[in-house]
C-alpha cells in the first residue's frame, strides 16, 4: 500500500507533527509513503527518513495550482490512498486533485471552528472519509450534517518515549528561565492568537500573584497576538513575573519542568501541548472547548474551566499552586490516560483501519 500525504504547513507544530507520526509508524509496518508538503518546509527534513518527500510551491486557498502539481504528483506516484492533513489549499486542490483522478482521499480535520452547513454540503464531498483527531470535532461534523459512517474519529497521538516524567533537567530550566528555587510556574505552550486564551491568563494573574507570589509564567510560541499580550503583561505591571520563552525545540526538555501546563483556549481541536504535558506527569488546566476535555478529565487529570471565565481560572491555579500533593496526583493520572487513548500505535492503527475500509471491495 502507498498513501499520499499532503500537508501546506511550513513549520513543525502539532499538526504536522502528527503526519510524521502517522509515516513513521506506517513505514514500520510496511506500508510506503509519498509527503507532498511547502518548498523548505521543516517537516521536509523531519518526514525524510519516513517517507520520499515531494516539496513543491504552496500559496494557499488561491494557488489553483496546486491542482495541478497534485494531479501530475498522483499519476506519477499512483497511491492507493491521497490523505490530505491541513487546510491553506492543500483541502481543497487536494480533493479536487484527488477526486479527479479517482483516487480514494482521506481528509484529517484538526479544528473544531464551525462551517455553514452548504459549505460542508459541498466542500465534503471530495472526501471518502474524514478523520476528526478528537470526538469534540467529530460532534461539530455531525451537527453541521456530515453522516457518521463519513467521519471517523482517530485522536492524534504523543510520543511517550519522547515526553516523558522526570526533573532531572531542573538546575538547567531555573537557570535558563532565570528562576529561583523556591518558584513554581505556570506555562503555556501555543501560537499567539486570541483563540488561545492568553490573555484570561494575564487577567487571572495578579489575583494569583497575591496569594502565590513566587509563581513565574511562561509562555512558549510565537504569533499575530504576542505584541498584544506583550502590552497587556505591561499594563497589568507583570512584566518581571512573565517570561516569553519564545518558540522552541526542546519541549520534552521543558515541559517535565513545569509545575501548571495552562492551556485556557476558547477553541481548540484536541492540544497537542496538553497531550506532551500530560505525559510528562504536568496536571493541566484547560478551557472546556473542542477535544480539551477528552485530555483535561476535572478532578482527575487537571481542571477544565470555561473560555473566558478568569475567576475560575484564578480558582483552579491556586488550588493546584498550593497542593503538591494534588499536583502529583493529577500528573500520575494524565500520564495514565496518555499511555491508554493517546499512543502513536493507536492513531496508526486507527488511520490504516480507514485506510484498508475504503480499498476494501464492496462485496467483502
Amino acid at each position: 500500500m502507498k498513501i499520499l500525504h499532503v500537508e501546506s504547513g511550513k513549520h513543525l507544530y502539532g499538526g504536522a507533527l502528527q503526519v510524521v507520526f502517522l509515516m513513521r509508524g506506517l513505514k514500520e509496518r510496511g506500508i510506503e509513503s509519498i509527503l507532498a508538503c511547502p518548498t523548505g518546509s521543516a517537516i521536509a527534513e523531519a518526514g525524510r527518513p519516513h517517507a520520499t518527500i515531494r516539496e513543491i510551491p504552496m500559496r494557499g486557498d488561491a494557488d489553483i495550482g496546486m491542482l495541478w502539481k497534485l494531479r501530475r504528483l498522483i499519476r506519477q506516484e499512483r497511491p492507493a490512498i491521497v490523505h490530505l492533513h491541513s487546510r491553506r489549499g492543500s483541502d481543497i486542490w487536494g480533493g479536487f486533485a484527488a477526486s479527479l483522478e479517482k483516487i480514494p482521499v482521506v481528509l484529517s480535520r484538526r479544528v473544531d471552528n464551525a462551517e455553514s452547513r452548504w459549505m460542508v454540503s459541498l466542500k465534503y464531498r471530495l472526501y471518502d472519509r474524514v478523520v476528526a483527531i478528537s470526538e469534540g470535532i467529530r460532534n461539530v461534523l455531525l451537527s453541521e450534517g456530515l453522516s457518521p459512517e463519513k467521519v471517523v474519529c482517530v485522536r492524534s497521538a504523543v510520543d511517550t518515549i519522547k515526553y516523558h516524567p522526570g526533573r532531572e533537567n531542573i538546575t538547567w530550566f531555573r537557570r535558563e528561565f532565570g528562576l529561583a528555587e523556591d518558584e513554581k510556574t505556570l506555562a503555556v505552550v501555543a501560537q499567539f492568537i486570541p483563540r488561545k486564551g492568553h490573555s484570561t491568563l494575564i487577567e487571572a494573574l495578579p489575583a494569583i500573584l497575591e496569594k502565590q507570589p513566587r509563581t513565574r509564567t511562561l509562555l512558549f510560541g510565537k504569533g499575530p497576538e504576542e505584541d498584544h499580550i506583550k502590552q497587556l503583561v505591561q499594563q497589568k505591571g507583570l512584566e518581571g513575573r512573565v517570561v516569553f520563552g519564545g518558540f522552541r525545540n526542546d519541549l520534552d526538555k521543558v515541559i517535565p519542568c513545569v509545575d501548571i501546563l495552562v492551556h485556557p483556549a476558547s477553541m481548540e481541536g484536541l492540544g497537542v501541548a496538553l497531550l506532551q504535558a500530560a505525559a510528562c506527569e504536568v496536571p493541566l488546566i484547560g478551557g472546556r472547548a473542542g477535544g480539551i476535555p477528552e485530555i483535561v478529565r476535572t478532578g482527575h487529570t487537571g481542571e477544565l474551566i470555561e473560555p473566558g471565565d478568569v475567576q475560575a481560572l484564578i480558582k483552579a491555579a491556586l488550588r493546584l499552586l498550593e497542593s503538591e500533593s494534588l499536583r502529583k496526583t493529577y500528573g500520575q493520572a494524565g500520564r495514565k490516560w496518555i499511555e491508554e487513548h493517546f499512543s502513536i500505535t493507536s492513531m496508526v492503527s486507527g488511520n490504516i483501519a480507514v485506510y484498508e475500509q475504503l480499498l476494501r471491495k464492496p462485496s467483502d
